[in-house]
């Protein structure tokens, strides 16, 4: 017979819940409960780029008709509308579901130098 035991949520087991979190190359989106209310919009003509690929010229952007981008104490946030897409010239296509992101541009570790943005 197969037995079921049921956990009871607590505030220490939810604490170790991931937020839904995207990838694409060094690019990292996380998503984020709410917009900070002192946030500071970012002004883009057509497309949101989060990151410029310094060896081919390619970018990671999205369009400003399905987002907008803020900062918040330094930190760079997205706040996306219903199927925003996230588009590389290298990668596949990630659409993002309605809510706000942290970015977040990936790092790597060397060893004796200070760790560095990843270079894509």
């Amino acid at each position: 017979m197969l037995r079921v035991k049921f956990i009871k949520k607590t505030q220490e087991s939810t604490r170790f819940q991931t937020k839904p979190t995207y990838r694409q190359g060094d690019v990292l989106l996380q998503k984020v409960e709410t917009l900070p209310a002192n946030s500071q919009p970012v002004e883009f003509d057509e497309r949101i780029v989060l990151a410029y690929g310094e060896v081919t010229g390619h970018c990671h952007a999205l369009s400003t008709a399905s987002a907008a981008m803020f900062t918040y104490n330094g930190q760079r946030l997205i706040q996306v509308v219903e199927g925003a897409q996230l588009r590389h010239e290298e990668h596949a296509t990630i659409v993002l579901p309605k809510g706000v992101y942290k970015v977040i541009q990936q790092r790597e570790y060397v060893p004796e130098a200070p760790p560095r943005d990843v270079l894509d």
